[in-house]
């Protein structure tokens, strides 16, 4: 015990599942099984009327079938019945020749059988005739026809009682079900987790040294249900999925295995919890079938469990050990079990919280962010001057925008309309190029020909309006090339034939000098 806790640790307990032992697990009503333990159907047949003849028609099968007393006894009574038979017909006729009579003491009557003057020396020629052994001392002559027919008779039957009787001898000594009588199947079954996955499992193993070739493993589910449309099936039979698809019902059965059933919504068991199973009433019937490496005839070997066989959060004790150059396994640890944590729930309602928990959590959907808007965290702190191009070039994509975003865009339209016409904006404040500075208004009105002052009024030109000369570079090198050369710090003078000539004597002496260097 204390070896098995040190290598699983000591949150499992290890649990003999020995029927000789109590067990903790509350005990319920044994019930009526489908299929017993050691494989045999509880099931009789009765009522069959007429049809019993077919039993007569199949005599082989029949008692070969039959179980051994009652095979041992006919075996027996025929032959008895047969050497009796035989018998009275040679005392019958040496009864009818008169050869009883003579005593056999007369030298010159000739006898169908010599020697044969009562029915014990009619017993004991045939039993010698029959065997062949052939003592010598009673023999038929040539004066009896009638005797050598009853001796071609005798040994065309006895050829024919003999290979009968020897084949339904040898055949039922040599039967498979013997074979499986070496099949092991653990007392039984458990449920727990492998792999992430709820599973229904059980053992198998081989305690001959004798392979079963192409053995295969099938489970079938046997419980009464009521269909939709109100019949009752009192023995429902339902396959249990144990590798079909996989091919992991084919079993190579050198060592004992655990042949694992997956719990998943096409399996029956996929709304069985902890608490269920106490109330249900089903029997899972093993059958595993394969052929006998020694003799090459199919042996099947069955067994069953009931819902009270099946135990929850538990799992099989490892049986195989390295010795020095083999394996070794312990048959003294293939029934028992160790509980291992187990969700109670069931497949179906694990699936459903997973289900509404994946639900809940899904992240909201990201609200995806205007390209008019730029960097809109600082829009409160900066106001931009674009030019009517842009803006008008943008109508169309403002006309997709949620209605606070056309709003704001409205809103900026109409600046750049009253940029253009001098229309005052709302809050009182002028749009004409008469709130810029003096020199910008001289450069727009003076200094640029007629012919390309309407060109040139549809430039871009970006200003900032709160003071912030790092804000203002970052946003100079977001613009266009053209943009960018009109607001430069040091813009490329504008050649002189384009300056109109214009008497500028009433400016100041300041300004005079800035339009002399430009």
């Amino acid at each position: 015990m204390s070896a098995i806790r040190r290598k699983f640790g000591e949150d499992y307990q290890v649990v003999n599942t020995n029927r000789g032992i109590a067990f903790s697990a509350p005990v319920k009503r044994k019930r009526q099984r489908f299929v017993e333990k050691n494989g045999r159907c509880n099931v009789q047949h009765g009522n069959l009327g007429g049809e019993t003849s077919r039993y007569i028609s199949d005599l082989f099968t029949t008692l070969v079938d039959l179980k051994w007393r009652w095979n041992l006894l006919i075996f027996i009574l025929t032959y008895t019945v047969a050497w009796l038979v035989m018998a009275s017909m040679w005392w019958v006729i040496a009864y009818i020749r008169g050869d009883l009579s003579h005593g056999g003491h007369d030298s010159s009557y000739t006898p169908c059988v010599a020697n044969v003057y009562n029915f014990p020396s009619a017993f004991l020629f045939f039993i010698e005739t029959e065997a062949t052994i052939g003592y010598g001392h009673r023999y038929i002559t040539e004066k009896c026809p009638e005797g050598i027919i009853l001796f071609l008779f005798q040994s065309l039957l006895g050829s024919i009682v003999d290979a009968f009787l020897i084949g339904c001898m040898f055949i039922k000594m040599s039967q498979p079900k013997k074979r499986a009588e070496t099949l092991m199947f653990s007392q039984d079954a458990v449920i727990s987790q492998r792999d992430g996955r709820l599973c229904l499992m059980f053992r198998v193993g081989n305690l001959r040294n004798s392979h079963m070739v192409s053995a295969q493993i099938r489970c079938k589910l046997i419980k009464s249900r009521q269909t939709p449309e109100g019949e009752f099936l009192p023995l429902d039979q339902c396959e249990l999925d144990v590798g079909f698809g996989t091919g992991a019902d084919q079993l190579f059965l050198v060592s004992p295995l655990t042949i694992c059933h997956e719990i998943n919504p096409k399996s029956p068991f996929f709304d069985l919890s902890q608490h269920s199973l106490v109330n249900e009433q089903f029997e899972i019937v093993v059958i595993l079938e394969g052929i006998v490496e020694t003799t090459g005839m199919t042996c099947q070997a069955r067994t069953s469990y009931t819902e009270d066989e099946v135990l929850w959060g538990h799992r099989f004790l490892p049986v195989m050990s390295l010795e020095e150059g083999f394996f070794r396994v312990d048959y003294s640890q293939f029934h028992n079990t160790f509980e291992v944590p187990t969700p109670p729930h069931s497949v179906k309602e694990q699936e459903e919280k997973s289900s509404l928990t994946s639900s809940i959590a899904l992240p909201a959907a990201p609200t995806p962010s205007s390209p008019l808007l730029g960097n809109g965290a600082r829009g409160g702190q900066r106001e931009r001057l674009l030019s009517a191009d842009f803006v008008d070039s943008t109508e169309n994509q403002a006309s997709r925008l949620p209605r606070k975003l056309q709003r704001m865009s409205s809103s900026k339209e109409e600046f750049w309309k009253g940029l253009k016409s001098g229309t005052p904006l709302p809050g009182g404040k002028a749009s004409s190029t008469g709130d810029l500075p003096l020199s910008i208004q001289r450069l727009r009105s003076s200094s640029i020909p007629v012919s390309r002052q309407g060109q040139l009024e549809e430039q871009v030109q970006l200003l900032s309006l709160d003071g912030n000369a790092d804000e203002f570079e970052v946003e100079k090198h977001r613009l266009p090339a053209a943009v960018s050369a009109i607001i430069a710090p040091n813009p490329t003078p504008i050649p002189n034939s384009l300056v109109r000539s214009r008497p500028d004597d009433n400016l100041p002496a300041k300004l005079r000098k800035m339009n002399v260097d430009r």
